[in-house]
């Protein structure tokens, strides 16, 4: 027996499926928001130690390879480009304009002391 569909059932179906993705998404948003809160502490040590840096692009760098800098900077790098990624989405912009505005600001609240990662790659100490 083939079932008939009728366009309520369809447009109930998509709904469905975009309120579970949205759902979804959001809990996925929640997850890395807690990554990041947990990873924080060790990205403050590495950047008063000098072993890390914020980028005019919106993301870590690593000055001085010392222990897992490597890994928690791309990790914390991963997250951010899903975050920067999903306010693109939502802006209707450009990953790079967004990741960009979000290193003009880290920069700005970087403390007195931190490295700073210049556009062309050039390093200075706040």
């Amino acid at each position: 027996m083939h079932l008939k569909r009728t366009p309520c059932a369809l447009i109930f179906s998509l709904s469905l499926i975009i309120l579970l993705a949205t759902v979804a998404g959001a809990a996925n948003m929640q997850a890395i928001k807690a990554q990041m809160l947990e990873r924080k502490p060790t990205i403050d040590t590495l950047k008063k130690s000098g072993n890390i840096g914020e980028g005019a692009d919106g993301y870590l760098h690593v000055r001085q390879a010392a222990g897992n800098a490597a890994g928690v900077v791309n990790a914390e790098n991963a997250d951010r480009r899903i975050v920067y990624q999903n306010i693109a989405k939502q802006q209707k912009t450009s990953l790079k304009n967004v990741a960009q505005r979000r290193g003009i600001k880290l920069v700005g609240l970087a403390p007195p002391g931190h490295w700073l990662k210049k556009k062309d790659g050039t390093w200075y100490q706040k």
